[in-house]
């Protein structure tokens, strides 16, 4: 495959086929694509060098986790960035077999490995590897949130290790296939890790109305994932007249009762990740983004723009693991904010939202959630969740939700959500037919809740009055669209458009053995799923 790069893991990739020209449609370089390679077949040759008898540590781990984390979609631009995990990578192979850098005989067992290998495999290998690699990519970000917080599983650690180690060896479609369904069951175990980790640090979720006003005076913009970031911002700006707003998939933070405590973190603003070039445009405040997904800043709010973790982008100023966010209050002062409060609406005129229905929250009223089942209040269930994303037909997320029957109840998670979060669809039984459940980690809570429902039925989740529809773009929704099949789940409605890294085959192969499909309607699917469970 001779182009200037070659990326298919994003949703809105060229022509559902790849970006392959200077760059990708995410704003990423073609030179920064190929380091991102480069950083992969890196960290299959750390995966290769470990063994029981090399001196592996919990600094191996994290590592490796940060290493994928920084390819996710919209983490990186910047190629310093990603050339010192490089040699952060190499220098942890080097430590683990040094000897092997000066093998006169060498064997090959350790080296990295040319990821042009994969992408000119046969197109059944390379769909499959790519579901592995791009689910571990995703399952990384969850596992680094979780690291954060000093939580980790030794389980979800080692399984990126077998994981990297079948993307550099020769294995058939048949040994392949296995793998691919163990991203699921383990991503399954690293989210109940983050779901374990975010609510002993920061408590158990609550319903909570967030305003999308802006207050006048010096303010600060929040987005990303990362809640310890989050917390430790509130705490520094805490007493400085300086008020906190998340942004996309931040907005869940309101709900953790640890975190809802400050007073100054009043409300959400803008609505999911590609409207940002927009919502941002000459913003009176700093934007300070924890985890994706960052777009190519705008000359008008470039100098706004500040990064941490394994965000990173050229130009912008980034807080290191110290986390003393001076330079970003020190720019939320300079600039002031609005004269006057600012009244916001999401895309559908809403003025507030609501999140923190959680599984706890949800599984707290179980007993009105079965009676309305069984009293026929209640006839269908859609978890319409996901990410959102700039490609055309987006749309058909809003009207599906608009046009769901009143007795039924929408459960929701991830960006997708800002598509119609701000609805107001009315209530079943004292519940809101509309439930936030948080950010797309949170699928976890989903999950549990189909589980409790299946067994207070006592059937199995696919024989409940339950649907999925599901929106993708990066890397984090195939590890949950893994987990999902690993369960056993079927008839899965993904769109907007099926991944790129799909070959027919195996596409075929997930038609006939889980029933996906793509998108048509909201007119169509919604017919089609209520009679699909009667």
């Amino acid at each position: 495959m001779n182009k200037k790069m070659f990326c298919y893991q994003c949703e809105q990739t060229v022509s559902c086929a790849g970006c392959t020209g200077n760059a990708g449609v995410c704003g990423k370089k073609a030179d920064t694509a190929k380091l991102q390679d480069e950083l992969t077949g890196a960290l299959i040759g750390l995966a290769r060098s470990m063994d029981d008898t090399t001196m592996i540590s919990q600094n191996t781990w994290r590592i490796i986790i940060e290493g994928l984390f920084t390819t996710v979609t919209n983490v990186s631009f910047d190629n310093t960035a990603i050339e010192n995990m490089i040699q952060k990578v190499r220098a942890e192979k080097e430590r683990l077999v040094p000897n092997c850098s000066n093998c006169q005989a060498p064997c090959g067992r350790t080296e990295e490995y040319d990821m042009q290998k994969l992408w000119n495999d046969d197109e059944d290998i390379r769909s499959l590897k790519s579901l592995i690699l791009f689910g571990i990519r995703g399952m990384a970000a969850y596992a680094y949130h979780a690291n954060v917080l000093n939580y980790e599983d030794t389980e979800v650690n080692q399984f990126f290790r077998e994981a990297l180690f079948k993307i550099g060896y020769e294995e058939s479609v048949e040994r392949l296939l296995p793998t691919v369904l163990k991203v699921g069951e383990i991503n399954l175990k690293c989210m109940a890790l983050l779901d374990k980790a975010n609510t002993e640090t920061y408590g158990t979720p609550e319903p909570i109305d967030v305003t999308l006003t802006v207050e006048k005076g010096p303010f600060i913009v929040v987005t990303g994932h990362d809640l310890k970031d989050l917390q430790l911002l509130l705490e520094q700006t805490e007493g400085k007249g300086i008020n906190i707003y998340t942004h996309g998939e931040m907005l869940p933070a309101h709900a953790y009762p640890f975190l809802k405590k400050f007073s100054h973190l009043k409300g959400n603003f803008g609505t999911a990740w590609q409207n940002q070039q927009k919502e941002f445009d000459h913003l009176p405040a700093p934007i300070l983004y924890t985890t994706n997904c960052l777009m190519p800043p705008k000359s008008s709010y470039a100098d706004r723009v500040f990064t941490t973790e394994v965000v990173a982008f050229p130009g912008a100023v980034h807080i290191d693991e110290k986390k003393d966010f001076t330079p970003v209050i020190e720019k939320a002062l300079e600039l002031g904010g609005y004269k006057e409060n600012q009244i916001f609406s999401g895309i559908n005129g809403g003025t507030k939202v609501t999140t923190g229905f959680g599984h706890a929250a949800i599984l707290s009223h179980a007993n009105t959630v079965v009676d309305a089942v069984k009293s026929g209040a209640t006839r269908h269930f859609f978890l319409v969740a996901g990410c959102d994303g700039a490609k055309p037909g987006r749309n058909y997320y809003t009207e599906f939700v608009k046009q769901t029957p009143s007795d039924s109840i929408v459960l929701t998670l991830a960006c997708g959500k800002f598509r119609f979060n701000d609805l107001n669809l009315g209530e079943i039984g004292g519940l809101p037919r509309l439930m936030d459940m948080g950010q797309c980690n949170d699928a976890y809570g989903a999950i549990q809740v189909a589980v409790a429902l299946a067994d207070a039925f006592g059937c199995s989740v696919n024989e409940l009055p339950l649907s999925f529809v599901l929106s993708w773009y990066e890397q984090k929704a195939v590890c949950i669209l893994l987990t999902l099949l690993h369960l056993g789940i079927k008839n899965i409605r993904l769109g907007p458009s099926l991944p790129a890294f799909l070959s027919p085959n195996i596409l075929n192969f997930l038609v006939e053995n889980y029933g996906i499909s793509p998108i048509t309607t909201p007119e169509e699917d919604i017919k089609t799923l209520l009679n699909h469970n009667k």
